[in-house]
């Protein structure tokens, strides 16, 4: 009898081996869909990823409707563009944990979503499973302690899927907080990366509601270690693509705090000791509707500065008592030059794409840093 671990071996052999092209992703979200980008704006994209059917879809077989019929999404991109259908999401874990916990489950589970993408003419299948082993949104309500288990299951449950789907692409978004990498061990890696063909690495968020002290949310350096962390526990570097967020996020800081620097500055309580967010936190996108709603918003952006040594962009508000952090296109540049081409990485992703309808210079500058890497 052969071991689990090997038995995902093999079954990774299957997976498509990833082009030497580089891998333009973007995620396409069920909220941000009034003002969307031109081809103009949106050739080069290699995959979209409709965002999210629910986990807890494909544990009965439940039927799951994208929330745009996906020939006109793919009338946005260029031909070819590949549209892949995202499943979880933060938050969303009940029916991952359900559907990865028996053999019996799993089978059933990744019967129904290959089921779903070949009825609906998907291309691709992206798991959003944020996270197995523990730390989600619910994770004071269900402790980690309770989801040990997970650590096992999850590669079984994406070896199912990847034999349900066959040939076609299977993707995972992966946390890029180490705080979080709970499933993603050095023992569990290789096996997850022989299973896959892409890895999204969020290498945003990097700084949230949970801490107590303030860094970028989405730095150079910070992602550096994130994808250096994976690298050292087996996920092959052609496979990972960064994260790049087209949103900003702010943080209350502390009374009293004079915030001269962008690291370390404390802040106020910005979860409270059940779990639930104490309201002192947030994200504010790039959209057209910010720069008409948020003029906190918008003066950030008119004063921010650049922590050169961390690579992030970042502004405090020393009347409102907020500390503001986000990428610029500047930073996405360097994030080329400094992250993607130097570590080998395929490519790069953005969550998500109508949040930059302001003036789509995120956008700009990824496509523009993609073209480098041909």
């Amino acid at each position: 009898m052969r071991s689990a671990a090997t038995t995902l071996v093999t079954l990774g052999a299957a997976a498509s081996t990833v082009a030497a092209a580089p891998n333009y992703v973007m995620y396409f979200d069920q909220w941000h869909k009034d003002v969307l980008p031109d081809k103009s704006v949106t050739a080069g994209i290699t995959h979209v990823i409709t965002a999210f059917a629910t986990s807890d879809t494909f544990t009965s077989g439940a039927s799951y409707t994208p929330f745009m019929p996906l020939d006109q999404i793919r009338a946005l991109f260029d031909e070819g563009t590949k549209v892949c259908m995202a499943i979880g999401g933060w938050g969303d874990t009940a029916g991952f944990s359900a559907g990865a916990a028996t053999e019996e489950s799993r089978k059933t589970y990744a019967k129904n979503v290959a089921d779903t993408v070949q009825r609906l003419g998907y291309d691709c299948v992206d798991v959003d499973w944020e996270f197995p082993g523990g730390n989600g949104e619910d994770y004071k309500e269900i402790p980690n302690d309770q989801k040990v288990e997970e650590i096992e299951t999850y590669p079984l449950l994406l070896a199912a899927i990847r034999e349900a789907i066959g040939d076609m692409e299977l993707s995972i978004a992966v946390p890029g907080r180490e705080v979080d990498m709970i499933a993603y061990t050095a023992e569990k890696v290789p096996e997850i990366d022989a299973i896959v063909d892409h890895i999204n690495v969020m290498t945003y968020d990097l700084m949230n509601r949970r801490d107590n002290a303030t860094s970028h949310h989405t730095g150079i350096a910070a992602s550096i270690n994130s994808i250096d962390l994976y690298i050292e526990r087996g996920f092959t570097p052609s496979k990972m693509i960064l994260g790049i967020p087209f949103y900003a996020k702010w943080f209350t800081t502390a009374q009293g705090a004079d915030c001269t620097e962008p690291i370390g500055c404390p802040t106020a309580e910005l979860e409270a000791p059940d779990g639930t967010d104490t309201g002192l936190s947030g994200a504010i996108t790039f959209e057209v509707a910010s720069f008409a709603s948020e003029p906190d918003f918008v003066n950030a952006l008119e004063n921010g500065q650049t922590d050169e040594e961390s690579g992030g962009q970042w502004y405090w508000d020393s009347g409102k008592g907020v500390f503001w952090s986000w990428d610029t296109p500047e930073l996405i540049a360097r994030k080329f030059e400094e992250i993607v081409k130097p570590k080998g990485l395929g490519g790069v992703m953005a969550w998500s794409l109508a949040q930059d309808s302001n003036d789509w210079s995120h956008i700009k500058a990824m496509s523009e840093g993609v073209k480098g890497m041909a």
